[in-house]
């Protein structure tokens, strides 16, 4: 909340454990008139808003819009963990665009329907000429085959009859080392964390384009804030809070 009470943000977790802010701004005549919104998704919606509306409702709309962009970010999700994504390195939830290597030097960006996101893309090669323009033929003749119950890789391997390169190993000394939590590398030396004082991080996202470190006392107390989080016996089952990834963290008691 800003100092002059004109500016707030709210924290929205959605069905996929995925973090989102809406910030809102109000108007100097508020609530007659309603209040700015913003927030890092493809599109904002319209808010609905009367003289005797609330602040919870903007909120409200705002949980109802990012239920119906739940299959837009999970099948950018899944293109980050298939292919081989060279832009953008750090997307964030707005972006809906991927350029892809597939192999030759040559590249596809592919732009996602937020409102319809599994079917046929705008797509723009870049490569040499020669490439490029083969590639767009290929596109042409073969677009019908895009099929919206398949995976954007098995799409794209059936339009353009070549076989995708596979996204490159993350090397372990390129990952990042800070916890995505708590953004630290270690944990403070307390006896209340027991065997896990003062360690390094001790778990990273299997999602190659995410290779997020997490400590997993770090990772464990933010997935227990989850209401998506499931568990088994002395497991935590959820999603990696960057990239959605599914994650499995073990419950250790303190020793």
């Amino acid at each position: 909340m800003g100092e002059d009470l004109t500016y707030l943000s709210f924290r929205v977790i959605d069905k996929k454990g995925r973090a989102h802010i809406l910030e809102i701004t109000l108007d100097t005549n508020y609530p007659k008139c309603p209040p700015s919104i913003s927030a890092d998704v493809p599109h904002i919606f319209n808010l609905d808003w009367s003289g005797n509306s609330k602040l919870k409702d903007a909120v409200v709309q705002f949980e109802h819009h990012v239920d119906k962009l739940q299959d837009f970010w999970s099948t950018l999700d899944d293109i980050d963990r298939s292919l081989w994504v060279v832009d953008p390195k750090d997307p964030h939830f707005a972006m809906s665009y991927r350029q892809i290597n597939i192999g030759n030097d040559c590249y596809i960006t592919l732009s996602v329907n937020a409102s319809d996101p599994r079917s046929l893309p705008q797509c723009r090669f870049l490569g040499s000429d020669a490439n490029v323009n083969l590639l767009r033929r290929k596109w042409k003749i073969n677009c019908k085959r895009w099929v919206k119950d398949r995976s954007f890789s098995e799409n794209l391997t059936s339009i353009l009859d070549i076989e995708l390169p596979q996204p490159p190993e993350v090397r372990k000394d390129d990952r990042q080392t800070e916890c995505g939590v708590c953004y630290a590398q270690y944990l403070p030396i307390d006896d209340e964390l027991g065997s896990k004082s003062g360690s390094a991080t001790d778990y990273t996202c299997e999602n190659n384009n995410c290779s997020r470190a997490f400590h997993s006392v770090c990772l464990r107390d933010w997935l227990r804030s989850i209401t998506t989080t499931r568990r088994s016996f002395d497991v935590l089952f959820g999603n990696c809070p960057y990239c959605s990834n599914p994650v499995a963290v073990k419950i250790i008691n303190k020793k």
